[in-house]
C-alpha cells in the first residue's frame, strides 16, 4: 500500500543522529517499502528521508542483519546501515548519498503495482471441481503468484487456505503452465501482510509483540 505525503522540513533534533546528518530532512513521507536481508523480506513504513539517511517503522521486531537493503515498490534498492533503533522504529544511513527527489517521486518504468514479497508460502487451493497444493512465488496485499499442479480456469473462483494464511477467496487472473496469478476478494491490511511475512520467514520477530 502506498501512502504518499511529503513535507520539506529544515529543522533538526539534538537527539536523533540521523537528523544531525547535515542534509535537508523530509518529514511525513509515509510510504510502504520492504527491508531485504538474509533473514528474508519484511514490510516497513518509511517515515522520513534525506540524501544521507532514512527513518522507518516496522510492525514487529527489526531485522538483526548487518547487510540490509531498502526496496521501494518500483523495485529501486538502496543499501543502508543502522544508526539507532528503539522498539519497532529505526534510523538508517544510506551507504551512498541518494537523490531524495527521485526516492520521493518513486518513478515507474512499468505499470504501478502493489508491494510484493518473494516468499514461499504453502497453500491449498480448491474449487468445486477439485483442489491442489500450491506454493506462492510472490505475495502482495491484493493477490499472489502461485505454482500449482492442479488445473484451474481463467476467472475461476477459488478458496485459498494455509496454516499461516487467513482463509480467503480469490479469482484466477492469468495462467502460464503451472503458474497462476490470483486476486484476493479481501485485501490484506498492511499490518496483516507484515505479520504474515514475519511469521513465515522469521517467527522470532513476533516474540516481543504486545498482547
Amino acid at each position: 500500500m502506498d501512502y504518499s505525503a511529503t513535507l520539506n522540513a529544515d529543522s533538526t533534533s539534538d537527539h536523533d543522529p540521523v537528523e544531525q546528518r547535515g542534509a535537508p530532512r523530509y518529514a511525513s513521507l509515509i510510504r510502504a517499502a520492504k527491508l531485504v536481508c538474509g533473514q528474508g523480506e519484511f514490510i516497513c513504513v518509511i517515515r522520513d528521508v534525506s540524501a544521507t539517511g532514512v527513518s522507518l517503522r516496522t510492525f514487529h521486531a527489526l531485522p538483526q542483519e548487518q547487510q540490509i537493503a531498502l526496496e521501494l515498490q518500483n523495485g529501486e534498492t538502496y543499501d543502508i546501515e543502522e544508526v539507532r533503533r528503539e522498539g519497532f522504529e529505526a534510523s538508517y544511513r544510506f551507504k551512498d548519498e541518494i537523490e531524495v527527489d527521485k526516492l520521493i517521486q518513486e518513478t515507474w518504468n512499468f505499470p504501478k503495482r502493489q508491494l510484493r514479497l518473494n516468499i514461499a508460502l504453502p497453500l491449498t487451493i480448491s474449487s468445486l471441481s477439485g483442489s491442489g497444493d500450491a506454493t506462492t512465488v510472490n505475495l502482495s496485499q491484493q493477490g499472489a503468484r502461485v505454482e500449482c499442479d492442479a488445473a484451474f480456469a481463467i476467472d475461476q473462483t477459488l478458496k485459498v487456505t494455509g496454516s499461516a494464511f487467513p482463509d480467503t477467496r480469490a479469482k484466477v487472473r492469468w495462467r502460464r503452465d503451472s503458474h497462476y496469478g490470483l486476486v484476493f476478494d479481501n485485501t490484506l491490511s498492511l499490518r496483516q501482510f507484515a505479520l504474515l511475512a514475519a511469521s513465515v520467514q522469521c517467527p522470532s520477530m513476533l516474540d516481543d509483540m504486545p498482547a
